[in-house]
């Protein structure tokens, strides 16, 4: 059975790297000593071991051992055996090129799909959906296909934004944008915003948080959905 925790974000204003989520991971990871962290997405630029190491002072304090995918000689055996698996924020394009390049976005979704418990925060929420193309990155590296793992039969737009009517700013909204998304895709899309996050468990899928998130379907206005929906109804 399916067991993910999609956040929007890994750190809430004025907070600590996951703080936020802490409670949450150490009952979603509880059976793992060791979570395999996929450092692909490089915020920042940032080399795969500073980035591991990051992650890794953030799990010790639930008591779980952090190990970089990219320190395996085989990251397919690595994901077959691994007991939890992390895949961190950054440039979504970056992110999805690496996942085909290393060939292992079939068997993270395989995996997944068999149970192994996951979690994902920002471009590594966005590749759980159909497809990366409502990621908010730029388009820094050119990826193999746009199609992602396909865990939950939506896409996502993490750090989702509403307008801010008191800005002078003129360029599209995030709202403008799956609209135009809409144009040529029929794939529901979620805008998650900041401190919310699903929790996927086989086909139910629940939104937590203390926010409502935006539904986006093709030709429909978009609906505010409340804390505690199961999306996997709609």
């Amino acid at each position: 059975m399916k067991k993910l925790i999609i956040a929007s974000t890994s750190t809430l204003h004025g907070g600590n790297y996951l703080e936020y989520l802490l409670p949450n991971l150490k009952s979603h990871f509880e059976n793992c000593e060791e979570v395999i962290f996929i450092p692909y997405a490089r915020p920042g630029g940032i080399t795969h071991e500073e980035y591991t190491q990051k992650v890794a002072e953030t799990f010790k304090s639930i008591n779980i051992n952090i190990r970089g995918l990219h320190e395996f000689s085989n990251p397919v055996e690595a994901l077959k055996k691994a007991k939890g698996i992390f895949t961190g924020g950054g440039n979504t394009f970056l992110l999805v090129t690496q996942l085909y390049q290393n060939n292992v976005m079939e068997v993270l979704k395989e995996v997944i799909e068999n149970g192994t418990p996951y979690l994902g925060s920002s471009a590594g929420s966005n590749i759980t959906g159909v497809s990366m193309q409502t990621t908010n990155d730029m388009p820094i590296i050119y990826p193999p296909s746009f199609e992602t793992l396909g865990v939950i039969p939506f896409n996502l737009n993490p750090h989702y934004l509403d307008p801010d009517l008191q800005s002078k700013h003129m360029g599209e909204t995030r709202e403008t944008r799956i609209k135009e998304f809409h144009a040529f895709n029929n794939i529901p899309v979620l805008g998650l915003r900041e401190g919310s996050w699903l929790e996927v468990n086989g086909e139910t899928i629940i939104l937590k948080g203390n926010l409502t998130a935006r539904w986006f379907t093709a030709n429909n206005a978009p609906v505010e959905l409340e804390q505690e929906t199961d999306l996997g109804k709609l």
